[in-house]
């Protein structure tokens, strides 16, 4: 499956959001975003469940995708577009469960991480931390654009999908590197404008791949 267009992944941290989690979302689709992943992991089941449900149907509206962190259950309920799962945890149970036209992914800290991903049919891999981030400090030192080169080219035709202290100003060098995206979380959930934060992103985002695009052979 390709990733979602344009491939940016948006992560949720109501914790940091700066309003009610389904207002970051309609302001992510309102800027053009088209896919969210839903993570609250401190949520109980049911009302994780719930919170998916209504932001799978705001998705629609938009023709966003909605995809869930680690909770199978909760995807196959809400009708979500997929999952990501955590790192070390392989992703052909979840493509049993969710079937072929699911967005299957998971985090990667490393390069093995990519390897085993990709060996085990993933659609894409988040690989962090490629910056500094507040939000993921307990993740070791910063890969670097060009751990990320090498882990990108190594992985392919895995998606890897730069995560970790991404944001307008640096989001290029992730798609030079080789990245087939990019992922946000406190960027864009404690931004006052999330809606302006994402445009930003899209906008750096749309230049670079059509940059590497013409590049191309």
């Amino acid at each position: 499956m390709t990733l979602p267009q344009p491939p940016l992944l948006v992560i949720t941290d109501r914790r940091q959001a700066s309003r009610p989690l389904e207002a970051v979302a309609a302001a992510v689709f309102d800027a053009g975003g088209r896919w969210l992943s839903l993570r609250e992991k401190d949520l109980d089941t049911a009302a994780r469940a719930a919170l998916l449900a209504r932001l799978v149907a705001l998705g629609r509206g938009y023709g966003a995708l909605v995809t869930v962190h680690e909770d199978v259950a909760a995807a196959l309920a809400a009708g979500a577009a997929g999952v990501h799962l955590p790192a070390g945890v392989s992703p052909a149970a979840a493509r049993r469960a969710l079937g072929a036209g699911a967005l299957v992914g998971g985090s990667a800290h490393a390069e093995a991480d990519l390897a085993a991903l990709a060996a085990a049919g993933a659609d894409y891999a988040t690989l962090s931390p490629i910056f500094p981030s507040a939000s993921k400090p307990g993740y070791g030192p910063a890969l670097g654009g060009d751990r990320l080169a090498r882990a990108a080219a190594a992985a392919a035709p895995l998606g890897v999908v730069a995560l970790g202290g991404v944001t307008a100003e640096n989001a290029a060098r992730c798609i030079e590197a080789g990245a087939a995206g990019i992922a946000v979380m406190g960027s864009v959930m404690a931004a006052a404008a999330p809606g302006a934060v994402m445009a930003g992103l899209i906008k750096t985002l749309e230049a670079a791949l059509a940059a590497r695009a013409d590049r191309a052979p």
